[in-house]
């Protein structure tokens, strides 16, 4: 077997972690197909530590899906919303540098049971039954009341069903709700006391459950649901006015002698009629503008009841049950559980519930000075300020369980040297006499471990030490997870297909209380039910393109990639005059060279520049200029240390580059000892906006540390990347699949890209948001050149997804393609926007339409020769919840997904918008997962079939892979060149986890002033109409 290249140099996955500790949906992580999250390389037969975790951009801190989305915590920049912004998501060298998905030779082994045999189908032998609703005729008269409507372009109603592609079903995540009740009543939670005490959070909650306790509410319990805080919706009419008194006491204590007394008021809101639901499901137009999601969010409460009571509620949707769940170590006092997200959604005449697969982080519950003692004993060091603080610890040296929050590990100060003036005994004692003379307590780490503040008045703490402390349980882990841990978390929620289906209708059904008469679950009383069967649907899968490279010599594709071997790129670069930047430590490690004279370096890029000649880049054989940077080793590196080392580094560069101004190398090769993210980041801001000149990084482990034939594949990988760095096309679609945005050829088309990432849990209060906008220059559609901007936070929040400079961007972008194509302006513009979740398409046509259209005003060539391009937008979806099934192993990869160009339109999409499913590439591990198109925007009418099957054939288009991805290139490349826009901002983006309050007490101004500073002018202008950031 020839060596495959088909899988992607691994890099740390970021974007999606932004808030707090990653939840990871679904175990597909590489089947996603785009981003992967440890260095190694990949293949078959499988090497030692050396799993190939590809991710689907999750996206920056919401639970990790089982099914295939990666830690937004782990790294996501807050992608927009995030869904809270994909924080914190972070890029590192080529094994960022040689793309996520390398150059193919041949086809690999996926992980998918034993070599050869079949893989395991979930509900194998199952008959596949499909629902009489979307029998033919139904679909097709739907879809036929929507085209007597005249077409507007804004949510445009669904114009079609796409036929292309081999017909088949397939079983997905979405289960059938039946619901008998006419109508839910839906109430208003007040909770006051006379003292005026505000009651939040988990006090509230606990409230709640008092009040669920009480003799004048017991009548009412059995058919109500409530969110635990302010919201609630009964089975029945509640009595007018219903107010329960509450005597408030905490968990456990059974009496309080002076208890906090509050009342509890049930106001009446809105009947809720569920007849509006059938009206809305049955696609008749004049019943699209029936307000439903009051009756969604009221369906949400009832199915969601028992898991809000029995489990652990992560984010909206996500619930774990650490109890009835397996945990998974990721470090020092860190595990991963399992859990579940379950949520309603309306389709054609079907309401379903869609329940996946999560996994999140949470702290291990125990003693705390334990966890203190094991962080000594394992690391050296005291328990990390980051990981203590805002942590829930219990104790009972009051006589009852009483639940603190941790706001600082107080490092220096411990039980027996902290003392305070104690009025209780007239006299200074120490902490430690204190607890022996009031509670009769022996601290028995009195010297070696530090006190913990329970108290968030800085100017009144209040010291417990560590060993009366335990941790609560069923905590969420905060901070963002580092390399070892995300490595861990990915391993655990990497699941076959099968494990999913299986761990879904079994064990989410009874932790969910989704079971017929399960005890507690609120189900019953509002006359609910739900199928225990997943939903059969409709699919297809559509034909990919034709590849071709140098000579337009056909190139065949198998499992969504091909083999490049003895092909030269379609249009190859000439790379003369190509540097070399050596960064040594000067403690060396057995992959660093000895320094610039080492013939070992002259050996390796010598293979290296062979490489590049073999695939068609002009000038690789020209004598590179090396030059070498000495730095101290990384384990003894300070954050000042760094800094240093950048400077240094960017001195070197400049006098280099000052020898000789006018020659420019064409990109400097960065060769790191180590994977450093500070420097590499630090490398790429010096060069992108100061010096203005490319760079590829090689990181040298991974380089020398394989066996040839994976070296050969980083080779071909770096070289796909240095060709498209440099303007050229690695390979072409045929002229067919290419027709879509090309036409005749009498009208051109311009393809943009739009994404926002958003500062994460590392960031500092204040740090911006980043756009990106790139666009296609030609009919190539192979460069994307990028706009980026600064995006300023309102007031009360922490980050902008509405791209609020978005006509300047365009304006750049719509020049740079009238300089290309001789003066002419696209006659067609298709937008892909990255990042949106489902409650933002509307502000998208609010704010962002309005100032694409004043773009295309102001570059107009006169009032009277008004430029107006036929505009379609259509935002891509990656944080959904859907999930596929194969139906059998002869329409199954070999790991069990389904096929690439799996297709889905019909069964899960929306009633009346024109949306689609689409699993372009081939899932390598985990659970696959589609990618979820929805046009929002259409003045080019187009059909169903164009935009499918458009879209598939433009995810083989990536530069920098030999393989289809799993989002079209042009949101791709926007999310990339955000990511590189993160790496411009660092030092404020990613500070790690450091202390909350520390960071807290910032000034956001001054931050975002110090953002502004930093990113100057932006990219350089040699730069900026290149592709720099690929």
């Amino acid at each position: 077997m020839k060596p495959s290249l088909s899988m992607p140099i691994v890099r740390p996955w970021s974007r999606e972690y932004r808030h707090g500790a990653p939840t990871i949906c679904g175990g597909l992580l590489t089947s996603y197909g785009i981003k992967a999250l440890s260095f190694p390389i990949h293949l078959p037969p499988p090497l030692p530590n050396s799993r190939s975790l590809a991710s689907a951009r999750q996206p920056k801190n919401t639970p990790i899906s089982a099914h295939g989305d990666a830690p937004k915590g782990l790294g996501r920049r807050g992608r927009g919303g995030q869904s809270p912004g994909r924080g914190g998501r972070r890029s590192s060298p080529s094994t960022r540098g040689t793309g996520r998905h390398g150059p193919s030779f041949t086809g690999t082994r996926s992980r998918g049971g034993a070599r050869g045999s079949p893989p395991a189908i979930f509900a194998q032998g199952q008959p596949l039954k499909q629902d009489a609703h979307l029998a033919e005729a139904e679909l097709t008269e739907l879809v036929q009341g929507f085209g007597n409507l005249e077409v507007l372009p804004v949510l445009p109603l669904r114009p079609g069903w796409g036929t292309l592609g081999k017909p088949g079903a397939l079983r997905t995540n979405f289960f059938s709700v039946q619901f008998k009740n006419a109508n839910m009543y839906e109430y208003e939670v007040a909770i006051s006391s006379k003292e005026q005490i505000k009651v939040t959070g988990n006090m509230k909650a606990r409230t709640m459950q008092l009040v669920e306790q009480s003799p004048q509410f017991a009548s009412y319990a059995a058919h109500v649901a409530h969110d635990r805080c302010q919201r609630l919706v009964s089975a029945q009419k509640l009595p007018q006015p219903l107010e329960v008194p509450i005597e408030y006491r905490e968990e456990g204590r059974a009496d309080n002698p002076n208890p906090l007394k509050l009342k509890v008021e049930f106001k009446f809101l809105s009947e809720l009629k569920m007849s509006d639901l059938d009206l809305y499901m049955s696609g008749k137009p004049e019943h699209r503008g029936i307000d439903t999601q009051p009756h969604i969010s009221a369906l949400n409460l009832v199915l969601q009841h028992f898991a809000r009571k029995n489990g652990v509620r992560m984010s909206r949707n996500k619930y774990f049950f650490p109890s009835s769940s397996e945990p998974h170590p990721l470090s020092i006092g860190v595990e991963a559980f399992r859990g579940f997200f379950i949520s309603t959604r309306l389709v054609y005449k079907q309401l379903v519930a869609n329940i996946g697969l999560c996994y999140s982080a949470f702290y291990v519950p125990g003693n705390l000075a334990q966890q203190m003692g094991e962080f000594l004993e394992k690391t050296g060091r005291q328990m990390p300020e980051s990981f203590a603080n805002g942590l829930k610890a219990s104790t009972r040296h009051l006589g009852y369980a009483r639940t603190y929050t941790i706001h600082g590990v107080m490092t220096g100060k411990t039980a027996r040297e902290e003392h305070f003036d104690c009025e209780e005994f007239k006299a200074k004692i120490s902490v430690e006499q204190f607890f022996k003379r009031k509670y009769n307590i022996t601290i028995r780490r009195h010297s070696d471990l530090p006190l913990v503040n329970v108290s968030a008045d800085n100017n009144r703490p209040v010291y417990l030490p560590a060993e009366i402390c335990e941790i609560v349980p069923g905590q969420a882990y905060r901070s963002k997870l580092d390399a070892e841990q995300t490595t861990a978390m990915m391993k655990a929620a990497c699941n076959q297909p099968a494990f999913n289906g299986k761990a879904i209708t079994n064990e989410a059904f009874k932790d969910l209380g989704l079971r017929p008469n399960a005890p507690g679950a609120a189900l019953g009383s509002f006359g609910i039910s739900v199928s225990p069967d997943m939903q059969v649907i409709p699919y297809r899968v559509l034909s990919p393109p034709t590849i071709s490279y140098s000579g337009n010599t056909p190139l065949r594709v198998q499992d969504a990639g091909w083999n490049m071997t003895d092909a030269k790129f379609h249009t190859g670069v000439d790379m003369t005059d190509w540097a070399v930047l050596l960064v040594n430590e000067n403690q060396r490690n057995e992959f660093q060279f000895r320094g610039p004279k080492d013939p070992e370096l002259h050996t390796f890029l010598e293979a290296f520049a062979s490489k590049c000649t073999a695939s068609g880049i002009k000038g690789a054989d020209k004598r590179p200029r090396i030059w070498s940077v000495d730095l101290p080793p990384i384990h003894r590196d300070t954050a000042s240390a760094r800094h240093r080392d950048i400077a240094k580094i960017g001195k070197k560069l400049t006098e280099e580059l000052k020898k000789d101004p006018k020659k420019k190398p064409s990109f400097v090769l960065v060769l790191l000892p180590a994977a450093d993210k500070f420097i590499y980041q630090g490398i790429k801001r010096l060069a992108d906006v100061q010096l203005g000149v490319h760079t590829v990084h090689m990181l040298l482990p991974t380089a020398r540390g394989s066996r040839s034939s994976i070296q050969h594949q980083y080779f071909s990988s770096v070289a796909l990347k240095v060709n498209a760095k440099l303007g050229g096309v690695n390979h072409r679609l045929d002229a067919g699949s290419m027709r879509w945005l090309t036409g005749t050829g009498k009208k051109t088309t311009m393809v943009m890209g739009i994404d926002v990432t958003h500062p994460g849990t590392g960031s500092l209060p204040g740090t911006p948001s980043l756009a990106a906008v790139v666009a296609s220059v030609d009919d190539e559609f192979v460069q994307f050149p990028a706009s980026f901007a600064l995006q300023k936070p309102d007031w009360n929040k922490d980050s902008k997804e509405m791209v609020e400079d978005l006509t300047r961007m365009t304006m750049e972008r719509l020049q740079l393609y009238q300089q290309k194509n001789k003066g002419r302006l696209p006659d067609r513009i298709i937008v892909f926007r990255d990042g949106v979740s489902d409650g933002q398409y509307k502000h998208v046509i609010l704010h962002e339409l309005p100032k694409l259209q004043a773009a295309f005003k102001q570059i107009s060539p006169g009032p009277k020769q008004e430029y107006r391009p036929k505009l379609s937008i259509i935002v891509c979806g990656k944080r959904h919840n859907a999930r596929f099934w194969a139906p059998d192993a002869e329409h199954a990869t070999k790991n069990g997904n389904t096929l690439p160009g799996t297709v889905v339109d019909k069964g899960i999409t929306d009633v009346y918008l024109f949306d689609f499913y689409l699993q372009a590439h081939n899932g390598l591990q985990g659970h696959g997962k589609a990618t979820h198109y929805i046009v929002i925007y259409d003045e080019n009418n187009l059909d169903a079939d164009t935009i499918q099957q458009g879209t598939h054939t433009a995810s083989y288009l990536y530069a920098r892979a030999t393989k289809a991805v799993s989002l079209v290139p042009a949101a791709y490349y926007a999310d990339i060149a955000c990511e590189r826009g993160r790496e411009h901002l660092n030092v404020l983006m990613n500070l790690g986890n450091g202390s909350p309050q520390s960071r807290s007490a910032v000034d956001r101004e001054k931050t975002y002033q110090t953002a502004s500073k930093m990113w100057g002018q932006g990219v350089h202008k040699d730069l900026r109409d290149s592709m720099f950031y690929i």
